[in-house]
């Protein structure tokens, strides 16, 4: 082989290498996941809200019913005090901030996975950097989901499946084990946007689109727990509280209080759209 010859293998063979290098790293070139995250106030689509209230939530038929049978007191549920808090909660108010941290490969440096850590009744979410597959769509659900993400430039872009059953808003529209999450971490300065979307092909008409904002911290926003605990609150009965179809006594609190249209309380997917304005009586 010729000088030239070797010059060029060993300059393709660095070329290869450094390729491979860059592809090895989830987060190359990426901005700085890890670190604490405070809630900048003025974004809840979790909110407290009237007993019924489920504007902005793209329902279809079936989870319209399930809302509108929603009681309060099933919470006081043992077996259904944590149904609320999924990961997707994490896009559930100002209130709440955010500390993540990674896990590195001691050789190679890259980020085998993050962590969001938990907050009050919201699991910590784990989220895995290093290519693995989701599991089969017959493994076991859990409150935190399986959630793999990847770069997209400076974007990461999460996934998470394997989410138990829960609620979207805690007046009670549902959501579905068969629910997926995707959300989209950008970064601009020192705040971050965390963009989400929830399929639910159960529930959802399609998907429900919801975002919230954090400012990066030089201090600690918050612990990483505790997990949700349950506790027996009391005896409510043999079955769950509920409404039956067309009773529900609070249906028409948000229309009466502030006007807003029954189709709009009651989550009709038509209602998230400007042409909407068109339909509305005008007085």
């Amino acid at each position: 082989m010729s000088v030239r010859a070797t010059i060029f293998a060993g300059l393709l063979c660095s070329l290869v290498g450094r390729t491979a290098m860059a592809q090895d790293r989830p987060g190359f070139g990426a901005f700085e996941l890890a670190g604490s995250w405070e809630g900048v106030r003025g974004e809840s689509p979790f909110g407290e809200g009237l007993p019924v209230d489920s504007t902005g939530i793209p329902l279809n038929d079936e989870g319209r019913i399930r809302a509108l049978s929603y009681n309060e007191s099933q919470l006081s549920m043992v077996e259904r005090q944590c149904i609320g808090w999924p990961d997707y909660y994490l896009l559930g108010g100002a209130v709440f901030g955010l500390k993540i941290w990674a896990e590195t490969d001691p050789i190679k440096g890259s980020v085998i996975s993050y962590t969001v850590g938990a907050w009050e009744d919201r699991p910590e979410m784990k989220i895995w950097m290093d290519g693995r597959p989701h599991p089969s769509e017959y493994a076991g659900h859990t409150r935190a989901g399986f959630t793999t993400g990847v770069w997209e430039g400076n974007t990461l872009v999460t996934y998470t499946t394997h989410m138990n059953a829960g609620i979207l808003r805690r007046t009670g529209a549902p959501s579905s084990d068969e629910a997926k999450l995707t959300m989209r971490f950008y970064r601009y300065g020192d705040l971050m946007t965390v963009l989400g979307f929830i399929e639910d092909p159960i529930y959802l008409a399609e998907p429900w689109v919801v975002s919230n904002t954090y400012r990066a911290s030089v201090t600690s926003v918050l612990p990483t727990g505790p997990p949700c605990l349950t506790a027996y609150e009391g005896s409510i009965g043999d079955t769950a509280p509920h409404y039956l179809p067309e009773r529900n006594p609070f249906i028409n609190e948000m229309t009466d209080k502030y006007g807003v249209p029954r189709d709009a309380v009651v989550g009709k997917p038509e209602t998230l759209y400007p042409e909407y304005r068109k339909k509305i009586p005008t007085k």
